[in-house]
């Protein structure tokens, strides 16, 4: 049965819609694009399968074609850290790749998920001969480097609301994950693994932000309607938790 294969087992040739989707594609010439496409291989992900587990050797870089992927570790502490949702658009990984190093995290399906990789050898062969490629990689680890460091101030946040906000904000990053458009297709209960908060504690805070006029929750998604607001200005919200 196909569940009992493993994501790698599962992999296949992408769609022209699917390659079409990857926004690293468009930043090539035509002969890098051409030569690269051929070796992306697509595989569906079931809810739960490890896209990357810590301490495996790295051996594609990876990106999010459809569906919610969470990047998360443990502490020395055990204390559960999520680094950030992937929503659709979003490749990671890419520090890994460069240094082929093992994982340092792991990296899971929320629900049902389309997951794209380029081989690492691939990926080293554009660094070596794509002016665009290299541009998109700076701009992916610059954009990762504020995304951590603003993962980290998240988790110390006592205030539910507040981090519901700035969780949404990063999701919503135009540059990380350009495939979210104006609507993200999250569910409550996929947010509230995301944030570390109870559902109904995540049900409340969205409430909370869609009467500031900040969000509007619609059928099987969150509309952001201030971006800006949920990530930079101290909300009007309650400083206890």
């Amino acid at each position: 049965m196909a569940s009992e294969l493993s994501l790698h087992q599962r992999r296949r040739d992408p769609t022209p819609v699917e390659l079409a989707g990857i926004p690293w594609l468009r930043a090539l010439q035509a002969e890098e694009r051409e030569r690269v496409s051929s070796h992306i291989k697509v595989g569906d992900a079931l809810p739960g399968d490890y896209v990357c587990r810590i301490g495996r050797p790295v051996t594609y870089w990876f990106g999010v074609v459809e569906g919610l992927l969470k990047m998360s570790t443990d502490d020395e502490e055990g204390h559960h850290l999520t680094f950030a949702g992937l929503p659709p658009g979003g490749w990671f990984g890419e520090g890994t790749v460069i240094k082929r190093e093992i994982y340092r995290y792991n990296v899971q399906a929320l629900r049902k998920s389309v997951v794209a990789g380029l081989p690492a050898d691939m990926f080293h062969w554009l660094l070596d001969h794509s002016i665009g490629f290299n541009r998109f990689v700076m701009n992916q680890l610059n954009e990762r480097l504020g995304q951590f460091i603003a993962a980290r101030e998240i988790d110390r946040m006592n205030n539910p609301d507040l981090r519901v906000a700035r969780s949404l904000a990063a999701l919503f990053n135009p540059v990380l994950y350009p495939g979210v458009g104006e609507v993200l297709r999250i569910t409550q209960q996929e947010l509230a693994y995301l944030v570390g908060l109870s559902r109904q504690r995540v049900n409340e805070a969205l409430a909370s932000l869609q009467a500031q006029g900040l969000i509007r929750v619609e059928y099987g998604g969150l509309r952001i309607l201030d971006q800006d607001a949920l990530r930079n200005r101290d909300l009007s919200l309650r400083t206890d938790a």
